[in-house]
């Protein structure tokens, strides 16, 4: 005799769920055919982009290719003395290729992050490939140099022959490798990295709090107000958005410097008998900074507040409770998802800002950004401003998986 089993049996639950499963595949196949054109494009033209200049940060290649049979040689130098003659014999021979192919000072370059003389060192070898002679090399290149016999600089060659670093990144963090490859801080007048993250976070910080104070007012003011005026008011927080971030800035160059619009009018009402500093300052970069991102909190705020019954205050206060009591019990509470979406956006954005700490800010109120700008444009050591970025990037991904930790996900509305 067959027993039937019924579909709301348990051993029939894995059945039906793989009979599920098979019904939907089509439909997910089909979604993910018409994503895929997409997500080939954000691949292809963002994430391997970044992913590629982000792998500098521990790619080492100019010891190892510049430098081969120096390389092999220090292989097998145990570090406490300085190596034999094979290792001078091997550097001048690839110091001798070096200065045919044109890559020695970018040999030089790399090796003068860890210790500072040594490109005008290793240029100094190259230029007097001629006059080295037969017999003893290491008397000769302590004749150009002291240097030379010292075991520290050999380490450093040898570390360096590796194919991957720690060297930008612990760098970005105020670390170092000493001559034994022990990781130590750096000196506390060469500690600048951690300064620079900190500074970051905190302005990110306060433009986050100013726009919040700003923003939500204004998004209450607009959820109450008639349709027409409340249209007008969107128009106004919107308008920004349709402008350029370098007119909007300059827009603020010209308000906050010493003779410019704000101070005049201070000067006017009598509020101050001289002219403010106000350009080159944290207030204005913060100020001008605000005023960018202050769209960002308000438009999600804004949609929360539009999606709260006007009834529930009412309610609240035919029961018998205060109007600050019932905004504050009932109202905001409700408004938290929102404000939680605006802060995190503003928040996020102002870490990566570069153009406002740029125009506005002093020298004390450039953020990780303009350095790592610096190291691309400037420096050219592209190793370390992706060690930077990466740690940028580290910090805003923490920044936001702690967010969804303490808020939870399902509680953010960005509109």
């Amino acid at each position: 005799m067959t027993q039937t089993l019924s579909l709301t049996s348990p051993a029939s639950a894995p059945n039906l769920r793989a009979a599920l499963r098979r019904a939907e595949r089509p439909g997910r196949l089909g979604a993910l055919a018409l994503a895929l054109p997409a997500l080939l494009f954000l691949i292809v033209t963002f994430a391997a982009p970044i992913g590629l200049f982000l792998t500098t940060a521990v790619r080492n290649p100019e010891v190892r290719d510049t430098l081969p049979q120096t390389a092999a040689v220090l292989a097998g130098w145990d570090g406490p003395a300085v190596p034999g003659e094979a290792a001078f014999a091997a550097l001048l021979a690839d110091l001798t290729r070096a200065k045919e192919d044109n890559t020695a000072a970018a040999l030089g370059k790399r090796l003068n992050y860890e210790s500072a003389g040594m490109r005008s060192r290793i240029m100094s070898v190259v230029r007097h490939l001629g006059n080295f002679k037969d017999g003893a090399l290491a008397p000769q290149f302590a004749a150009l140099d002291p240097v030379w016999a010292s075991p520290d600089l050999w380490a450093i060659i040898k570390r360096n022959a590796a194919p991957m670093t720690p060297y930008y990144l612990l760098t970005a963090v105020d670390l170092q490798q000493d001559a034994s490859g022990a990781i130590t801080r750096v000196a506390e007048d060469q500690a600048v990295f951690l300064g620079i993250l900190g500074r970051t976070l905190w302005i990110a910080g306060l433009v986050t709090g100013a726009t919040l104070l700003l923003g939500f007012p204004t998004a209450y003011v607009i959820s109450l107000a008639p349709a027409r005026i409340a249209g007008f008011m969107l128009l106004m927080v919107l308008l920004p958005l349709w402008t350029s971030l370098l007119v909007r800035t300059t827009a603020w160059v010209v308000l906050l410097q010493t003779d410019g619009v704000i101070n005049q009018v201070l000067l006017a009402l009598g509020l101050t008998t001289e002219k403010l500093q106000l350009m080159l300052t944290r207030f204005g970069t913060v100020t001008a900074m605000t005023h960018i991102q202050l769209p960002f909190t308000i438009l999600p705020i804004l949609s929360v507040m539009k999606s709260i019954p006007e009834g529930q205050m009412r309610a609240a206060r035919s029961l018998g409770a205060p109007p600050f009591f019932a905004f504050w019990r009932v109202y905001a509470p409700q408004t938290l998802p929102g404000v939680a979406a605006g802060c995190l956006m503003t928040f996020i954005l102002s870490l990566g800002y570069y153009i406002t700490p740029a125009l506005v800010g002093g020298p004390r109120d450039q953020m990780l950004s303009n350095f790592i700008a610096t190291y691309i444009n400037r420096d050219l050591n592209w190793g370390m401003a992706a060690a930077l970025a990466g740690l940028l990037l580290v910090m805003t991904l923490s920044i936001y998986l702690l967010f969804l930790r303490l808020v939870g996900a399902e509680r953010i509305k960005l509109g």
